[in-house]
């Protein structure tokens, strides 16, 4: 957890970019994205240097070479371990003139960071902000993977409270659901073909080590965990950047995050090479019609990017391969040709899990879109039989622009470190779709179409034409007018008792 006296130094640096002229809240990640970088390649270097000591041989690898740059000033001099403690002026020259122009060619830290950070530009307007932003980092523990990692996550953060460029960021929450919804294994292979800043990936990694420690312990594990589990593509530089560095110092050492334009047709090879699929996809945005893959407009004839993107979470996945993946509400009750083929496509050959049905207000201050979760599982052969389906009425934050948190912090998230009550989960469904979902080939079966979650069978998701919309299934409670509570209604019996009896005396007196 970052301490609030970090938080407040990274406030104070966010004004000091934004007062200084830099207003692009992505601009202010990336030039902070490079020094983290440089802080990285200096550790590497030290860790080659100490191994080189204990086994008393020369150092096989040399990031920093030994020598000097083409204008004079020893490669040496370029480490952060020592321009950090140069004077504001001479640290700006040092890294402006002669660090970037050798962080865009290097090839030594044979990563992806490294290609990343070819075209490296530093846009950092004045020293003094350069030396603040390097004192800052200097002093954050950042062996401590937890304190890298909520580092980076809180500066994202302001990516969306920007309102600017938000739409790269999924509710960390939301993802969290997601990949719970899914239990990654240590042995999967997953992708996120519009990964962003990498949000799902590195929620996958937290969830590997906190679920299964044996990925990090095992050998075999290991090397699959930090070589060849995460996947994820972008057609933003930028965005690139900034996931692979997020990965980072999320503690994986060599993802596979690169330049794609996913829906191209460039993406040849990639079938059936993923056991799990995580994403957000774009909703809309320009589409090269042209030079889109041919086969996925053979699945779907359409320049929606939202339904292309779902054939091609079918053409990545292995068979047996699963996927949660957010989409508009428009999916699922379109009427047009595509719209109605590819929920035929989910339902009839694949094996359709769940629908759950978001607030309109989970992605805001940016969009108001309303939105819900697909999960399925590739199978090339059916095996839907009930689709479950959850309505969410609240996340845990308010659903207007502020997004204000409605719970203490232990008591939000999908997987909250304290237990709500009934009366708080109104304000959180979160937990209770995890609890429900583990039940969904159980009681959730029995559960009435009048309940927040329902399962509904196959057949009659085909009498409806496929239409995923949960409101097309859900019914309404029907209470009786009039209904009072059950004290009145006792109250009234006695004393219509008691009107009886006194009734009968009176008759009885008549008579006698």
């Amino acid at each position: 957890m970052l301490t609030g006296e970090i938080r407040s130094q990274i406030d104070a640096i966010w004004n000091a970019f934004w007062t200084g002229g830099i207003s692009n809240p992505l601009e202010v990640i990336e030039q902070i994205t490079y020094l983290l970088f440089l802080k990285r390649l200096d550790d590497l270097q030290t860790l080659e240097e100490l191994k080189a000591q204990r086994l008393k041989k020369p150092i096989e690898r040399r990031i920093f070479p030994e020598g000097k740059d083409p204008r004079k000033m020893p490669y040496d001099q370029f480490r952060w371990s020592k321009f950090k403690n140069l004077e504001a002026r001479e640290m700006y020259t040092t890294v402006s003139d002669h660090v970037f122009p050798f962080l865009r060619t290097l090839g030594g830290d044979e990563s992806t960071y490294a290609h990343h950070m070819k075209d490296a530009r530093f846009t950092i307007p004045t020293p003094a902000l350069l030396a603040k932003v390097v004192d800052l980092i200097d002093h954050v523990p950042m062996e401590d993977r937890d304190t890298k990692g909520d580092l980076y996550e809180y500066m994202l953060g302001k990516i969306a409270s920007a309102g600017q460029n938000g739409q790269f960021r999924t509710p960390r929450h939301i993802i969290r659901l997601m990949v719970e919804m899914v239990a990654p294994k240590p042995t999967d292979i997953v992708c996120d073909p519009a990964c962003g800043t990498c949000g799902f990936l590195v929620a996958v990694g937290e969830y590997m080590r906190e679920k299964h420690p044996e990925s990090l312990s095992d050998p075999r594990l290991r090397k699959h965990f930090h070589h060849g589990l995460f996947h994820g593509f972008d057609f933003d530089n930028t965005m690139l950047r900034i996931g692979s560095m997020n990965m980072l110092l999320h503690g994986v050492e060599n993802p596979d995050v690169r330049y794609r334009d996913s829906l191209s047709q460039d993406h040849a090879g990639e079938e059936e090479k993923y056991t799990l699929v995580l994403a957000n996809p774009p909703f809309a945005g320009s589409l090269d019609y042209e030079n889109t893959a041919k086969d996925l407009l053979q699945i779907v004839k359409t320049k929606k990017t939202e339904l292309l993107f779902l054939a091609l979470f079918l053409r990545l996945l292995k068979p047996g391969g699963r996927a949660a993946v957010i989409v508009p509400d428009g999916v699922l009750f379109g009427a047009s040709n595509a719209h109605k083929t590819l929920r035929k496509i989910l339902v009839e050959d694949q094996k359709l899990d769940a629908v759950i049905s978001l607030p309109g207000g989970v992605f805001k201050p940016y969009a108001g879109v309303s939105t819900a979760i697909l999960v399925f599982t590739k199978t090339n052969s059916g095996g839907t039989d009930f689709v479950w389906f959850y309505d969410v009425g609240a996340d845990g934050w308010s659903l207007d622009d502020k997004r204000a948190a409605l719970l203490p912090e232990d008591k939000l998230g999908a997987v909250p470190k304290t237990t709500l009550h009934a009366e708080e989960h109104i304000k959180n469904n979160l937990p209770d779709v995890l609890r429900r979902w583990l039940q969904r080939d159980g009681a959730e079966r029995k559960r009435l179409r009048t309940a927040q979650s329902f399962c509904v069978a196959k057949a009659d998701l085909v009498e409806q034409e496929y239409d995923l919309a949960l409101n097309r299934y859900k019914e309404a409670v029907h209470t009786e007018p009039n209904h009072r509570p059950p004290p009145e209604i006792l109250a009234d019996l006695t004393r219509l008792e008691e009107e009886i009896r006194q009734g009968m005396k009176e008759l009885e007196g008549m008579l006698h």
